[in-house]
């Protein structure tokens, strides 16, 4: 009998919990595997911080948000012996394989795992910017354009009603997929993603054509916090570090934007920045769907020995795709996952609504 343990690392995002429900009732039912959760991401596996998960503790978790496991950004290169302390520990518990669910921060720790430290791996792709390589969706993605759209919802009445121009600002460091997915589905007068840095003057001048020639009297624009000006000059903040991984903390790229407007149009112009409540509440049937789905595919894998692998959906099929084709090696020689950026003839198709 097998024994097989699971972990969530990086940012937290609504649809863990069906993941993790999906990988303890497959594990149990489907094949007899005991199963155990690391708490709090790759620590769990550093210090030990482990419990059972048993199908009694994973009853009514599908709609929560969150992770039961807890989360962190823990970097084992950044730890004295931090992979070593990973491999000696899930050997010691005794473990056959692990699934790791995270974001290509915790898919590059999984790969370096595998490729340099040769554990049995499974990972499972979770992130609402949907920038992991090698599948179509992440799981966390779907519910935080559901949510960024309701906020632009809200915001048009408020917008309208005292005839300004609104700046939402939403997540995406590299990539601008809630950005555009978002803005489309929520009608913004326009989209500014970190895809493709944006000259201030051509959108001034799309806000002044929207206001001067068709007659109205406020705009939408949705701007991903990785957005840049061409220039340099108009961007979001990084005095902040996400020191495990050497990421900027992006953020404030709406207010540079909206200080910027208003001086160069007139218009009356205020920013709102969605932050963490993209990450919140309960996940949508889509996302529970898909982290169920990838849930079981995980398990199925790890019953098939065919580990190194990462679960993720492509045309609506669930596959696997080896660790090696989503990860690519730093400047450091470890294991980093790659990025997926917009598809650009999808911003395309929204730059028809601009202005």
């Amino acid at each position: 009998m097998k024994k097989i343990g699971v972990l969530t690392g990086g940012g937290d995002c609504p649809g863990l919990n069906a993941a993790i429900r999906a990988v303890v009732r497959r594990a149990i039912d489907g094949y007899g595997f005991d199963v155990v959760g690391f708490k709090r991401g790759w620590s769990g596996p550093i210090d030990g911080l482990v419990e059972p998960l048993t199908k009694l503790a994973v009853s009514g978790i599908l709609p929560k948000g969150g992770t039961i496991l807890g989360t962190s950004r823990t970097n084992p290169a950044k730890i004295e012996d931090g992979y070593l302390k990973i491999r000696d520990n899930l050997k010691k518990f005794g473990l056959d394989a692990l699934i790791a669910i995270g974001g290509n921060d915790t898919l590059g720790v999984a790969a370096n795992m595998f490729i340099k430290y040769d554990f049995p791996i499974v990972c499972v792709p979770k992130t609402i910017d949907n920038d992991v390589v090698g599948t179509d969706y992440t799981i966390g993605f779907d519910t935080a354009v559901k949510i960024a759209t309701e906020a632009i919802d809200n915001l048009h009445t408020t917008a309208e009603s005292h005839d300004r121009v609104m700046v939402i600002e939403v997540m995406g460091r590299h990539a601008g997929w809630i950005a555009a997915l978002s803005g489309m589905a929520g009608g913004a007068d326009l989209i500014l993603v970190p895809e493709k840095p944006f000259d201030i003057e051509e959108v001034c001048a799309i806000l002044k054509k929207r206001h001067e020639r068709r007659g109205k009297t406020f705009s939408i624009v949705v701007v991903a916090e990785g957005a840049v000006s061409k220039d340099n000059s108009i961007k979001g903040t990084s005095d902040k570090m996400d020191v495990a991984f050497d990421h900027p903390i992006l953020g404030g790229i709406s207010v540079a934007l909206s200080k910027e407007i208003e001086k160069r149009t007139g218009y009356e112009t205020r920013y709102v920045i969605l932050g963490h409540i993209q990450r919140g509440g309960a996940p949508t049937p889509t996302d529970r769907i898909l982290a169920t789905r990838l849930g079981l595919k995980a398990v199925d894998l790890v019953a098939n020995n065919e580990f190194g692998k990462m679960v993720g959906t492509v045309g609506g099929n669930i596959v696997s795709v080896d660790v090696r084709d989503i990860a690519e090696l730093d400047k450091h020689g470890n294991y980093i996952g790659k990025t997926k950026t917009l598809d650009m003839n999808f911003y395309k198709e929204s730059e028809v609504f601009f202005g």
